[in-house]
């Protein structure tokens, strides 16, 4: 089944812009780095930018072709969906490119990133689409683009030394952290603590952003681009500055993933940084 999406909603939902601003954001500092920072190696298992950049228009492509065509992208995940699992994307995805790479990657990804927002703008955000697990919306769809752009972008950030300014918007990414606490348990076969854990953190702009009862025992709080870097597990927990109490949080902490795929671990203490 095709759909396509003639007219924008009346309540646009921010989550499109969102996307497309953060990516643009990792684009200009690609775009505006000396040298060939496209071959540069990233702390992120060793891929160079060009990976992540790849990665990124991947599964951009993936995200969109679901939106619009559910038929081809199950016939596109069915062979998608054991490399994920087998954690063989690397090779996956560098078949999927052709040959792709360098700045004609980096542009590639723009032109296709741009007109996916406005694709995914004019949809309706409550409609469901597939993907590797369950169905989801498509405000949790560009949501997830979102999340995975921010995330791994971090690396290349890293890698140039630039400490990045986060805004307003990771608020998306903290939301999908807090979400996805039952899912961190279950995906690891692990029992779902009977408390959700009360999550307080201070925005970019200096907002505080609450979730789940604050005398419950369990509690993560400080910096919301902190949190947002330990559920995407692009930091350990032990290189940030969050407090966190009580045996829920603590082991919620330890093993966090917002994103989908077999379990995951956080990278050693140390290990990823701004350079």
């Amino acid at each position: 089944m095709s759909m396509t999406f003639s007219q924008p909603f009346p309540q646009p939902f921010p989550q499109p812009g969102d996307f497309k601003d953060e990516s643009e954001a990792l684009y200009a500092l690609i775009n505006n780095a000396p040298g060939d920072i496209m071959a540069r190696t990233t702390g992120f298992k060793g891929w160079r930018v060009e990976h992540i950049i790849g990665h990124l228009h991947m599964w951009n492509w993936a995200a969109d072709l679901s939106l619009h065509d559910r038929g081809v992208f199950t016939k596109f995940y069915l062979k998608a969906g054991p490399a994920v699992q087998a954690k063989g994307l690397r090779a996956f995805e560098d078949k999927w490119l052709d040959g792709l790479s360098g700045r004609e990657l980096l542009e590639t990804w723009r032109e296709f990133y741009l007109k996916m927002a406005e694709r995914f703008a004019e949809a309706d955000p409550k409609f469901r689409v597939k993907w590797g697990g369950p169905e989801m919306s498509v405000r949790s769809s560009i949501t997830a683009r979102l999340m995975e752009t921010w995330a791994h972008g971090l690396a290349v950030y890293d890698v140039l030394g630039t400490v990045r300014q986060d805004h307003e918007r990771i608020k998306n990414i903290a939301v999908l952290g807090v979400n996805t606490f039952g899912w961190t348990f279950i995906n690891r076969k692990l029992d779902i603590p009977k408390q959700t854990p009360y999550v307080r953190l201070t925005s970019p702009s200096g907002a505080v952003w609450e979730w789940s009862d604050p005398d419950n025992g369990n509690c993560v709080q400080g910096d919301a681009s902190e949190f947002c870097q330990v559920v995407t597990q692009t930091r350990n927990i032990a290189d940030t500055n969050l407090q966190v109490s009580g045996d829920a949080a603590l082991k919620w902490m330890e093993i966090a993933q917002c994103f989908a795929g077999p379990p995951e671990d956080q990278p050693a203490p140390g290990t990823r940084h701004c350079v």
